[in-house]
């Protein structure tokens, strides 16, 4: 089984990323699973690594990430043409599908932590029709008081693995921060890929992700809710990649 080792770790955009693909990060994961040592899986995009260049805070909770995936196809381009090539997009959904596909033959034990009380609700139901082995689950609307309750609710449930579904940086600080505590083998960050596994919201289509524009179909969805995020953060995020191009040495743009 190939293992993820830190020799595979890159920065881009001034950003910790890790050269690693689906099939090794689904190797990681079962070696943390019959190891049961606990690990973080985090991801990065676009939005990512804007947030990571305003807030010192967040970056320095990237930088603890056990995994750090890609979950950006314009990222995958940006460390390209950086010359720090990738080798593929693991989008959070993805790697969740995919591990829970395995959930369902191995047994694994799932908790879902985030989204609203009724969507994860709905989720948990349809993935325990699908026989998988739901430890339990909690909505992502909470305050700090409650982290300890949560953190003892988790422990206590044996998961193998923690899907934790909340907002940037909600997401990271409970995964790096209170995920050793929980003792579970693997916690990933995966978004807002509740509300499309349960049928709140569509995935945009294939040919749409291939050519990045994955954004732009959530944008039409969520029009007053993503409109201002998407138009700051994708122009700060270009206007990153051009001054890191027009930095590089000469020789190092041919």
């Amino acid at each position: 089984m190939a293992l993820v080792s830190r020799d595979r770790r890159l920065r881009v955009l001034g950003v910790p990323v890790d050269a690693v693909g689906m099939s090794d990060t689904l190797a990681w994961v079962e070696h943390r699973i019959s190891t049961r040592e606990p690990g973080t899986h985090l991801c990065v995009n676009a939005a990512n690594v804007v947030r990571a260049h305003d807030d010192p805070e967040y970056l320095a909770l990237l930088e603890r990430g056990d995994l750090i995936g890609c979950d950006g196809q314009p990222f995958v381009w940006a460390a390209r043409m950086l010359g720090h090539p990738l080798p593929e997009r693991v989008a959070g959904i993805d790697l969740m599908e995919e591990i829970l596909k395995r959930a369902r033959h191995t047994g694994w034990k799932i908790f879902l932590l985030g989204a609203k009380p009724h969507v994860v609700e709905r989720l948990s139901a349809r993935l325990r029709a699908e026989g998988v082995n739901i430890a339990g689950y909690r909505d992502g609307y909470f305050d700090r008081s409650e982290e300890p309750r949560i953190l003892e609710q988790i422990r206590e449930s044996g998961a193998d693995v923690l899907f934790v579904g909340m907002p940037t940086p909600d997401k990271e600080r409970f995964i790096i921060d209170g995920g050793c505590l929980t003792g579970v083998p693997v916690c990933i960050g995966v978004g807002g890929s509740f509300d499309v596994l349960a049928g709140e919201l569509r995935r945009a289509p294939r040919a749409l992700q291939r050519m990045g524009l994955e954004w732009l179909f959530r944008l039409v969805q969520e029009p007053r809710r993503l409109f201002r995020r998407y138009a700051v953060t994708n122009t700060k995020f270009v206007v990153l990649v051009l001054r890191a191009v027009l930095q590089r040495p000469r020789a190092n743009r041919t």
